[in-house]
């Protein structure tokens, strides 16, 4: 069974621009992007970079990244938009890099769209230096266990059910219809864990700026979580 990427390539292309959804622009970008500034970053590893927009954040701080991504379509697209830049087909659960190949590796709502997640993650941290960071951004797994619902009283409340259930779930928005993975947090947790890396931030962002009815759904339910994880020098 395909994942919908290959088929939603364009409305994604369309959808994003150069700013990204509201997501990205109004909540996860500058809170991305604090954790880069200033930190001597060198060679980052952008995982399911899609049509590159973060690569280009990154070059935008002097970080050299390469992005990978198995979409051919976002990888022409990317490509495009950064001529120079460098820009791998390939899969997060094996990875095509040496051990410890990067000082910075970036999975910006990239996890949601991985299958096998257990192989994903040992893949990150091998090719992270010692000493290097793993940046991550996700939807939090609040948000992918529910959805909102129109109660009887006619009141749009947000409901979760089988929040401990992996699952497989098809999500479609103005033309793009992708195959997500709900986890509960706990897994990516203990995933990241048992890897020896160090948790040295977490955070669930809120929106800054906007249109205000939007960034209020958003602030009523945990949306997203920001990460960053060390792997020990020695």
């Amino acid at each position: 069974m395909g994942n919908g990427w290959d088929e939603s390539a364009a409305a994604w292309i369309a959808d994003m621009g150069e700013a990204g959804d509201f997501g990205r622009k109004h909540v996860l970008d500058s809170a991305m992007l604090s954790r880069l500034r200033g930190r001597g970053f060198r060679r980052a590893l952008d995982v399911g970079c899609g049509e590159g927009r973060f690569c280009r954040r990154m070059q935008d701080l002097g970080i050299a990244p390469v992005g990978i991504d198995p979409t051919d379509a976002l990888l022409h697209r990317a490509r495009a938009c950064d001529p120079e830049g460098v820009y791998l087909p390939g899969r997060a659960e094996s990875l095509p890099f040496a051990d410890g190949a990067f000082d910075l590796v970036v999975s910006y709502l990239t996890l949601i769209d991985i299958p096998d997640i257990r192989a994903a993650i040992p893949e990150m941290a091998r090719v992270l230096a010692p000493g290097g960071t793993l940046l991550i951004a996700n939807l939090n797994s609040v948000a992918t266990a529910g959805g909102w619902r129109q109660d009887d009283d006619g009141v749009r409340r947000f409901r979760i059910d089988d929040y401990l259930e992996e699952r497989g779930e098809w999500a479609a928005w103005r033309g793009i219809r992708v195959r997500n993975w709900h986890r509960p947090l706990s897994l990516y947790l203990g995933l990241l864990l048992g890897q020896g890396l160090v948790l040295r931030h977490f955070d669930e962002p809120a929106p800054q700026g906007g249109d205000p009815a939007k960034a209020a759904r958003y602030r009523r339910v945990p949306w997203f979580v920001t990460m960053e994880w060390e792997k020990p020098a020695g």
